[in-house]
């Protein structure tokens, strides 16, 4: 009786080993923000500053590169001097956080998010924000009280990133 359920431990474990594909990676969790979050570009604390927020998850470190805006997370990613050894990418799905506090489990990933440019609404830094969601009908809720477009990841250009940089 004792060695049925080690057999089936094993037996599970074999099976979920043996799904996945070899060479996968498993894409880590996003970590909360904390009092000594630094935004990478301004080196200010991340906590400070309103809207939503970005973090980069790099392949050799911890702890993520903190951003206290969309455009500044995503903008790190198209700079040609900058790390491209990314391991995940996470924004404040603004659908289910507060514009001026965002709390803690309102990550999204950011490839799957959709996001609002050319809003009214001001990033971290007093800049136009690209604004990401979870839910497309957030998105639109969102547009329809601060205007602007809805856009996918991949539809987000360099130059919409770069511009008030």
């Amino acid at each position: 009786m004792k060695a049925f359920p080690r057999v089936s431990i094993l037996f599970s474990l074999g099976l979920l080993l043996s799904c996945s594909e070899p060479g996968s990676k498993i894409t880590p969790l996003p970590l909360e923000l904390t009092r000594d979050a630094i935004g990478y570009f301004c080196q200010m604390t991340v906590l400070e500053h309103s809207g939503p927020k970005g973090q980069v998850i790099l392949t050799d470190r911890d702890e993520p590169l903190w951003f206290v805006s969309i455009r500044d997370t995503l903008a790190f990613t198209a700079l040609p001097g900058e790390p491209k050894n990314i391991a995940a990418i996470y924004v404040t799905d603004i659908g289910r956080a507060s514009w001026d506090k965002p709390e803690p489990g309102t990550w999204v990933n950011a490839h799957l998010a959709w996001y609002v440019v050319n809003s009214d609404r001001t990033g971290g830094m007093g800049a136009p924000e690209i604004v990401p969601f979870s839910r497309k009908a957030d998105a639109a809720r969102f547009v329809s009280e601060h205007g602007g477009e809805i856009i996918d990841f991949d539809s987000i250009s360099r130059e919409e990133l770069l511009q008030a940089l």
